[in-house]
């Protein structure tokens, strides 16, 4: 989708204040909703997901499965409130050995586990809103030895209220970001993506 588009800065794959916003994300629904409501904390419209089982309500892109993203930029970050439900969401990623590779991350697992295709990890949210980085070129040269070429697909599911979805080139501090990129609230809660290199050790 975005292969033969120049990549810089910032490159923004949803927003929920946006008039459509969902415009390349498919939905998958059962048992739940997928809808835009207003957020009470930061007044403002923002895209709820939830469901009673996570692996059955998400939204995913590219809306088409045949197509891929293309996005070579290394950060993934995501501005997601914590409804303090089960909340998991996927990255599918190409290295440079041309295998695509899943990185996983929810709030209910405690270890990481690397598997050749796939690596699931924990995710700790705070409480309210919280933006989460995630650093795709870091993961795969450390899950995997291998070299990040670009995303494929992102895949968000229950339970969560997401306000935007976006890459960057690098991880930008709150000064530099554009005003719109920004949440205007306390945004204390950093939550990183982490995963603790002495896990990572055990598991590979």
């Amino acid at each position: 989708m975005f292969k033969n588009t120049f990549q810089s800065g910032f490159l923004s794959i949803l927003y929920s204040i946006g008039s459509k916003p969902l415009q390349i994300w498919d939905k998958k629904v059962r048992n739940g909703h997928i809808k835009r409501i207003t957020d009470n904390d930061i007044q403002s419209l923002v895209l709820e997901v939830e469901g009673t089982n996570v692996s059955t309500t998400y939204i995913t892109c590219p809306a088409d499965p045949k197509k891929t993203l293309g996005i070579k930029l290394p950060f993934l970050v995501m501005i997601i409130k914590n409804l303090k439900k089960y909340f998991t969401f996927e990255v599918q990623v190409l290295d440079d050995k041309n295998v695509r590779r899943r990185f996983r991350a929810s709030n209910y697992q405690s270890t990481t586990r690397v598997k050749p295709f796939i690596c699931t990890m924990p995710m700790r949210l705070d409480d309210g809103w919280n933006q989460i980085q995630f650093n795709l070129s870091d993961f795969t040269r450390r899950a995997y030895g291998t070299n990040y070429i670009e995303t494929l697909r992102v895949q968000i599911h229950a339970n969560c209220r997401i306000r935007r979805v976006y890459f960057s080139d690098r991880l930008y501090s709150e000064d530099e970001l554009p005003a719109e990129f920004k949440l205007y609230l306390p945004v204390q809660n950093k939550a990183k993506v982490s995963i603790p290199t002495h896990e990572m050790s055990n598991t590979l």
